[in-house]
C-alpha cells in the first residue's frame, strides 16, 4: 500500500489539507476520498514517500548519543 496526501475542497467549500489515504494507486485513493467526502473537488494529490534513510539511526549515532548522556567526564573505576 502507498500513502497519498491529498488536499480537497468539500462540497461546502471547506478546504481539507494533508488528508492521508493508503491505497494501491492514485485512482483508488481518489475513489476512497470520494466515498467519504461526496462531491468533493481534489485540489492536489501527491504520493507520500517514507524517509527512512534520512531519519534512520545507525550504530555510530547511537554510540555517540549514549556517550553524550553520560556527561562530559568519562566514567572510570573509583
Amino acid at each position: 500500500m502507498i500513502k497519498f496526501g491529498l488536499k480537497i475542497k468539500t462540497r461546502g467549500g471547506m478546504v481539507v489539507d494533508n488528508l492521508q489515504i493508503a491505497a494501491r494507486d492514485r485512482a483508488e485513493a481518489e475513489r476512497k476520498v470520494g466515498q467519504v467526502y461526496h462531491r468533493c473537488e481534489i485540489i492536489e494529490c501527491i504520493e507520500v514517500r517514507p524517509m527512512l534513510k534520512e531519519e534512520g539511526f545507525d550504530l555510530e549515532s547511537a554510540i555517540n548519543l549514549i556517550g553524550r548522556e553520560g556527561g562530559s567526564e568519562p566514567r572510570g573505576k573509583t
